[in-house]
């Protein structure tokens, strides 16, 4: 069955409805994927806490460093788990809350306009080839769909705030697959272009 989209949802992806999203601003075009990174606790892949929290079910007391983020209300659209599953939280017409205090060239807030996309691993490690396959047909899928301009990490868009998805993530890999899987005119983090150069 071709994958498709049905108000925002992506059929290929398990839906997982986080009751942490909103309405987007009126005449809010989607114009940015930001791509973050996300384990728990940290380092920890596998296990049911990333999906428990963004579905406000995540028990505080299970880990100490749940402690530390009690209370938190946070969504992603997407989560690509390191076997390069997918689950979907948010619909991608409705405004996730990923991305925090964030500008992406002098505008602000982009939550507003963009859609989050989280995989599974820690700032620094390197990710799963499954979730570069994952990640470049959904762009292929998203590209599709809503006039996304750019692509770029948490780290781009709340410098000195997010480092995610880190320097292990290989923008130039990502980029490649996105170019096979139909992206053919968003802009890349700089890394992208200049690892493609110097290969």
């Amino acid at each position: 069955m071709r994958p498709r989209w049905f108000r925002g949802w992506w059929s290929p992806a398990r839906r997982c409805p986080s009751p942490n999203c909103g309405r987007r601003p009126p005449g809010a075009a989607v114009s940015l994927l930001v791509v973050h990174s996300i384990s728990l606790p940290p380092g920890v892949y596998g296990g049911n806490a990333i999906e428990e929290l963004f579905t406000n079910r995540l028990d505080w007391r299970a880990h100490p460093y749940f402690e530390t983020i009690r209370g938190l209300r946070v969504s992603a659209h997407f989560l690509i788990r390191r076997d390069g599953s997918l689950l979907q939280f948010v619909s991608c017409d409705r405004r996730a809350w990923h991305a925090g205090v964030s500008s992406w060239h002098g505008r602000e807030n982009c939550n507003d306009y963009s859609i989050g996309v989280e995989l599974e691993g820690l700032e620094g490690d390197a990710f799963e080839e499954a979730q570069y396959v994952s990640l470049s047909s959904l762009a292929g899928g998203l590209a599709r769909r809503y006039p996304i301009e750019a692509v770029a990490g948490h780290e781009h868009i709340a410098a000195g705030r997010k480092g995610d998805p880190g320097p292990a993530f290989d923008w130039a890999r990502l980029r490649a697959l996105s170019l096979a899987a139909g992206v053919t005119d968003w802009d890349f983090p700089e890394s992208a272009t200049r690892r493609n150069s110097e290969g």
